[in-house]
């Protein structure tokens, strides 16, 4: 599914869970979307963490712990999302490693977690 039609404007907001991370997304992001018509901000984290039980964040927000806030993010972005104007389209990425974890139940949590938000942002 595309999630953007040739000649719109899309922005992204892009969560990596590390500063190396952001630093190879700056690289690459451009090669991948046309930064004449696209735009895109990239967010670091200092490390992943696990999305919290309950999905309440209750860890501090200023230890930048991306997994431990991503219910607060997804949120927040939920909201800001909505309130931009119907032709101002904005998507919220999520990368970071799996670790040790299983790709379909990670993904499932995560997709939990977005259906869990009202309003849900684009991801």
């Amino acid at each position: 599914m595309t999630i953007w039609m040739q000649g719109e404007y899309m922005h992204f907001e892009i969560l990596v869970e590390d500063i190396s991370g952001k630093m190879a997304l700056e690289i690459l992001v451009p090669k991948i979307i046309n930064t004449e018509q696209h735009t895109f901000h990239i967010h670091s984290y200092k490390g992943i963490g696990h999305i919290p039980q309950g999905l309440k964040s209750t860890s501090d927000p200023k230890k930048r712990i991306l997994l431990d806030q991503l219910p607060r993010l997804i949120q927040g972005y939920g909201n800001t999302f909505a309130s931009y104007l119907p032709d101002y389209h904005a998507v919220l990425v999520i990368i970071c490693d799996l670790d040790d974890r299983c790709l379909s139940a990670f993904r499932k949590e995560l997709l939990e977690l977005v259906n869990s938000c009202e309003p849900k942002p684009k991801t």
